[in-house]
């Protein structure tokens, strides 16, 4: 009889599981069987492991293996369960000390010939094994970068089982045929979703300084919507443009990216953790350090926004565009159940999904940007453009952005169409991305200066109770506020938004604290109405 364990993680939905692999080997009818509620890949890994064992020049023990996964109560699926596999039955098996591979979390997928392939969700399985005070992780060599990430953690990457049974047994470690360099890598072939980047809206963009960057001096004219754009970037505020087609609303949007400061470690390790699960995180770059911009097509259903899928729900649009932008482009298109999805994760900045196989909490704290025509022919705002939609359409059309989606907007911004003067260049070139990117950045700084010591760092995070009592604005500033909020145009959850605003418009002009004209001009872009109040482009 022989016994050895070994350890590895159960991802579910972003969050980790440490998992003990058990091994026990007794008398009897030789025979492989797996317990531990695995799915049909984990199950499917008996025939991997056994055919990368033999490959690798080890005995396969001929008796009766049961491999336990514990917790039991735990769904685990995936291949990455394969390499801690072999080492608790190679440990069993006294190949290798069952001491040497105790503490040991493993993660990795084993082929047929003994290589071990990189799987996708290395890094927050690192970080769950971290957290429950593992300091010891094998990861496939292609991953280690990943896994680096983690501090306090040691991690060994292994390009085949043979090099992790010398590692481990003090033998000379074999030397392994290295990838060719200017070919793709078949390794790396599991680690990202087909299509996955196109068809979230992430993929891969051209990099900084190539030149082919979108730069918002492209947009021409439309003032006050890049003035809108750079309040929402600063506070992390959300965003309704409107207007007809060919004004420019997606372009304002596609060059939001590039105005948001960078992540932040903390942000930079959620958002690659989100990533990484769902298998749209670039190869050769372990560390996502830009905000994400996910922009998905208006057919999306509820559970592609949300998160959803079989068994444990995997992480939606909400999850990809955390710490980053959400473009919807062309809202009232989207169906209304996939809209009304959106408003408790713009709350809460988290979405709960519950299905039969679990309850997974996925990170959505993300920068909404919607774009809209006025009716469904686009054309009702211009005047003589012969706009043939009744009222009763018009109406229906609007209405597919519900009162409650709405109120949870902070900025509604009519983009109007582009006048000749301005599309010639003669209005002059508008301000670049670089120049308003320096401002946010400002803007920012001053927020987390003033949100210092506090679980916030941008203004649309403050909670209301703490907007009314700690934050004080200057004396009568909200008297304006206060009596539309009295006549029942605006909702108590209008009057935090309108307040947060204020907040950032008063960082952008460099003042301490929002007077008057900063709580009008909030006003003013909240219900879209003028208010007879000038929009500056930069600090008073």
């Amino acid at each position: 009889m022989g016994f050895a364990r070994a350890c590895s993680v159960a991802l579910v939905g972003v969050e980790g599981v440490v998992v003990e692999v058990q091994a026990d080997l007794e008398a009897g009818v030789a025979a492989f069987t797996l317990v531990g509620l695995p799915d049909k890949s984990l199950v499917e890994s008996r025939d991997r492991v056994r055919a990368a064992v033999v490959n690798s020049g080890a005995e396969w023990p001929q008796k009766k293996l049961t491999v336990g996964l514990s917790p039991a109560s735990v769904p685990k699926g995936g291949s990455g369960f394969d390499l801690a596999v072999a080492c608790a039955v190679l440990g069993a098996a006294e190949r290798i000390d069952p001491a040497s591979i105790d503490d040991v979390v493993m993660i990795g997928e084993l082929g047929l010939d003994g290589r071990v392939r990189p799987v996708r969700g290395v890094l927050p399985a690192v970080l769950a094994a971290a957290d429950a005070g593992y300091r010891q992780v094998v990861v496939p060599e292609q991953t280690a970068g990943e896994a680096a990430l983690v501090p306090g953690v040691s991690v060994l990457g292994v390009r085949s089982l043979r090099q992790l049974i010398a590692v481990l047994c003090d033998e000379p470690v074999p030397d392994e045929r290295a990838h060719e360099e200017g070919r793709p890598d078949p390794m790396l072939a599991g680690l990202m979703v087909p299509g996955a980047g196109l068809g979230t809206g992430l993929a891969r963009g051209p990099a900084a300084g190539d030149g082919a960057r979108p730069d918002l001096a492209d947009v021409a004219g439309q003032e006050r919507p890049r003035k809108a754009l750079e309040i929402a970037a600063a506070g992390g505020h959300h965003l309704l443009l409107t207007g007809p087609p060919g004004a420019g609303k997606t372009m304002l949007a596609e060059r939001m990216p590039a105005i948001l400061p960078p992540l932040t470690r903390q942000e930079s390790l959620e958002v690659t953790a989100v990533h990484s699960v769902a298998g749209i995180l670039p190869p050769g770059e372990p560390l996502v350090s830009r905000a994400p911009y996910c922009a998905p097509h208006h057919s999306a259903t509820m559970q592609s926004l949300v998160g959803g899928g079989n068994g444990l729900p995997r992480p939606g649009a909400v999850s990809l565009a955390h710490r980053g932008i959400l473009f919807l482009d062309e809202a009232p298109e989207f169906s209304v159940k996939a809209l009304d999805g959106l408003r408790q994760p713009l709350e809460s900045g988290h979405v709960v999904v519950a299905r039969s196989a679990g309850v997974v909490r996925l990170p959505a704290r993300f920068l909404m940007v919607l774009a809209a025509n006025p009716c469904p022919c686009g054309r009702h705002t211009l005047s003589g453009a012969g706009c043939e939609c009744p009222p009763s359409a018009v109406r229906r059309y609007q209405a597919r952005l519900s009162g409650p989606l709405l109120d949870r907007v902070d900025l509604r911004v009519a983009v109007e169409p582009v006048t000749r003067e301005d599309l010639m260049g003669r209005g002059g070139r508008g301000e670049t991305t670089e120049t308003v990117a320096a401002r946010v950045l400002e803007a920012r700084a001053r927020a987390a200066e003033r949100l210092a010591g506090t679980p916030w760092t941008t203004n649309s995070e403050v909670p209301g109770h703490e907007l009314r009592t700690r934050l004080a604005v200057a004396p009568g500033a909200l008297m304006v506020a206060e009596r539309d909020m009295e006549r029942g145009l605006l909702t108590a959850r209008g009057l935090d938004r309108v307040l947060r605003v204020a907040w950032t418009i008063a960082d952008l002009r460099g003042a301490g604290r929002p007077e008057a004209a900063d709580v009008m001009t909030a006003l003013e872009l909240r219900s879209g109405l003028p208010r007879g109040v000038a929009l500056g482009a930069g600090a008073a």
